[in-house]
């Protein structure tokens, strides 16, 4: 691997390598699980995997952060994100995977930006709960056996399974309310996600909200209680996590990608926030 020795690879996995012997179509599999797996090496995927799981025991890490699995849970994996999981031998779930396209036709049903989803990708369900997703993804799976696939019907059930995971999420977690009460702040994260590698300036994003840099560091500070700048050069550490740890590019190239100028800045930059070099994030396991 490129300037790495003795490091390999980890690619972005894509939905077609996982389409032998699941219910599936080109752009949507469901899979049941069942008993011991185990992902040793962190990866990506291209497409949006949503599992749901009735007995677990073990980790699932996600975006370098690890949780512990459990009964009746719901995990979250969104494409680009990095993944890895150690699942012991009594385990049963359920998987969804959704390619991109037919995911972009399901965002609108997230009632809340990606982002905190992301923030949030691990929701405890109460047995309610699990049994009417449980219900939706058996649906899912059965539709994908039919000879004519009815794809409106899929599409509005992918739907629904959206819905109640926001409705989840909302119930869990108080931070949401921070974008019912400010759409801006909603709109800022959207943007950030998007333009994070063009600039991590408060002010080229305060411009595309018709607002001064001063009022969107405000807003940051009274409902998130961190500053904007904070929340920029945060969404930038994560994407230089994952493409230290899933690309074989250089921290030249990578730092360069993120809009730096050299790498000794993106160096400087990723020490203050992680008390390490790229080069040491790297290596660790």
């Amino acid at each position: 691997m490129g300037g790495r020795k003795g490091q390999e690879s980890f690619p972005v996995l894509g939905i077609s390598r996982y389409h032998e012997g699941l219910f599936s179509n080109n752009s949507l599999l469901f899979h049941e699980l069942h008993g011991e797996r185990h992902i040793d090496r962190p990866h990506k995927h291209d497409f949006f995997m949503i599992l749901l799981f009735e007995k677990a025991r073990g980790m699932h890490k996600i975006d370098f952060i690890e949780h512990s699995l459990g009964d009746y849970q719901l995990h979250l994996v969104f494409p680009g994100q990095v993944h890895q999981w150690h699942i012991e031998e009594e385990t049963v779930g359920y998987q969804l995977m959704v390619d991109r396209s037919l995911f972009e036709h399901i965002v609108p049903s997230f009632r809340f930006p990606q982002t905190f989803y992301q923030k949030h990708p691990v929701l405890q369900l109460s047995p309610e709960q699990f049994t009417t997703l449980r219900y939706e993804f058996g649906q899912i799976g059965q539709s994908l056996q039919c000879k004519n696939i009815c794809w409106p019907l899929l599409t509005s059930r992918l739907q629904i399974v959206s819905l109640l995971v926001s409705l989840v999420l909302e119930g869990m977690f108080k931070d949401i309310q921070v974008y019912n009460i400010n759409p801006i702040l909603s709109k800022f994260s959207i943007l950030v996600d998007r333009y994070f590698r063009e600039s991590r300036s408060v002010g080229f994003y305060a411009e595309k909200l018709y607002i001064s840099a001063n009022y969107l560091n405000i807003l940051c500070r009274k409902y998130m209680f961190i500053s904007a700048s904070f929340l920029i050069q945060d969404r930038v550490l994560l994407e230089a996590k994952r493409l230290l740890k899933v690309s074989d590019r250089s921290v030249k190239e990578i730092a360069y990608e993120l809009g730096f100028y050299d790498q000794a800045s993106f160096s400087k930059f990723f020490k203050s926030k992680t008390g390490v070099i790229p080069s040491a994030f790297r290596e660790q396991n």
